[in-house]
């Protein structure tokens, strides 16, 4: 099943971001080389794809696991957690319809 994890940052968290951002992308990686991984990207704090300094207000991530427990636990492991990029991480079960 699909689980939606919603995590917001804290405000200014672009340097943290940056200080580890390509270990939170080899994980995303890694669930897209298994065929887990449906969507996955920040959230601008501004209405731009290139936000700049502006920076972003948090992350939204789409993947298949096998429960709520696992979708839970992969979060918390999340790289930005231990750099305090984020202050609230939200994980739902998601159900897609569209596009088929």
């Amino acid at each position: 099943m699909f689980y939606l994890i919603y995590s917001e940052d804290v405000e200014n968290s672009l340097a943290l971001r940056m200080s580890v951002r390509e270990q939170h992308l080899a994980r995303l990686r890694e669930l897209q080389n298994q065929g887990r991984l449906l969507i996955a990207g920040p959230c601008p704090a501004i209405d731009n794809e290139d936000p700049g300094e502006a920076g972003f207000t948090g992350s939204l991530i789409v993947a298949e696991f096998v429960d709520l427990v696992a979708a839970q636990a992969w979060a918390d492991k999340d790289p930005y957690i231990d750099a305090g990029v984020y202050k609230k991480v939200t994980v739902k079960p998601y159900k897609k319809v569209l596009p088929a």
